[in-house]
């Protein structure tokens, strides 16, 4: 079976054609502006929704009336980005006739990893602007062991790179950063049983930089947060006794985020996985795998059902293929 996938929760649009055993196209087109504004985030993947489709068609050689089934998110989101994938999913099963699938684009980002790896029942440190959460299957759902109770690591990020008047996206300058930065103590560190904070920790890097250069706030703030989240995710490996991690998500990237995760799985003996860059950002290829996943295990959705939800929790899905 051949599935199309379309992600638009934010600031990409993205298009993804799968088969059960590999990835087929994974093309998407991001919203540059600083920051994000979900009205003209939306606007843009209104504007080049055609043609990163037709990009992904053609990388796959195949037709829309190939595909067996279009998937797409259906939250959580922005809901006017949101909007546009879900009306691009429509359309394409009114003109085909193919079947429609609306997912879960959290759930997607952590079976697209188990799909791709290695890991089999994982818990999963799931990082990016919008979300941060610890997530681990547990009795029919996957269950929020941890999660941020303000901001996305990601966005907390972001907000410092532009308010140090760093380039966006600042990902890249704040990794050098964290490299070759000298940390500096005394900023908030915020762990609330399992789930943790960031604007606290924000609030005071940006302060720090009154006194500070921005490499060695830089450095501070994302040791201080990387440290938060390992230390609850290793918490929920010893509460779940699972022995397996699984890191994915924009900010999986961070060659300093994936050490910390990999030294605290080799002092708990347990392993260590992170997707391809490709498949831990935000993309279509991981709607379509969940999309795939989900209809080739009984789902249907009429189309009056595929209304998006902007706060569909993670929690509230109830898993029919584990």
């Amino acid at each position: 079976m051949i599935c199309l996938g379309i992600e638009s929760t934010a600031h990409t649009f993205g298009v993804g054609i799968v088969t059960e055993d590999e990835v087929l196209a994974n093309e998407s087109d991001s919203y540059s502006g600083v920051g994000i504004h979900p009205r003209e985030a939306a606007d843009h993947h209104a504007e080049v929704a055609g043609r990163v489709l037709k990009q992904a068609l053609k990388k796959a050689d195949i037709g829309v009336t190939d595909t067996d089934v279009v998937s797409f998110s259906k939250g959580p989101g922005l809901g006017p980005c949101l909007r546009i994938a879900a009306t691009c999913a429509r359309t394409i099963s009114l003109q085909s006739g193919i079947p429609i699938v609306g997912v879960n684009h959290c759930i997607a980002h952590v079976e697209v990893g188990r799909w791709v790896t290695e890991a089999c029942d994982p818990v999963t440190l799931y990082v990016s602007g919008g979300n941060t959460q610890i997530i681990a299957y547990a009795g029919g759902r996957y269950r929020v062991f941890g999660e941020t109770l303000d901001i996305g690591i990601g966005n907390m990020q972001d907000i410092f790179g532009r308010e140090a008047g760093l380039p966006f996206p600042c990902y890249r300058e704040m990794d050098k950063m964290v490299r070759t930065g000298v940390y500096i103590p005394g900023l908030p560190y915020t762990v609330k049983g399992n789930d943790f904070s960031f604007s606290g920790l924000l609030t005071q890097a940006l302060k720090m930089v009154q006194e500070h250069t921005v490499e060695n706030a830089a450095k501070s703030l994302m040791e201080n947060a990387y440290a938060m989240v390992v230390e609850a995710t290793e918490r929920a490996m010893a509460h779940t006794e699972k022995t397996e991690l699984l890191l994915t998500g924009g900010v999986a990237a961070s060659p300093r985020l994936q050490e910390m995760c990999c030294t605290m799985c080799r002092e708990r003996d347990a392993s260590f996985y992170v997707p391809p860059h490709s498949l831990c950002r935000d993309n279509g290829a991981m709607i379509a795998h969940q999309g795939l996943l989900e209809y080739s295990h009984g789902k249907r959705m009429r189309l009056e059902d595929t209304v998006v939800s902007q706060k569909w929790r993670t929690d509230e899905v109830e898993i029919t293929w584990r």
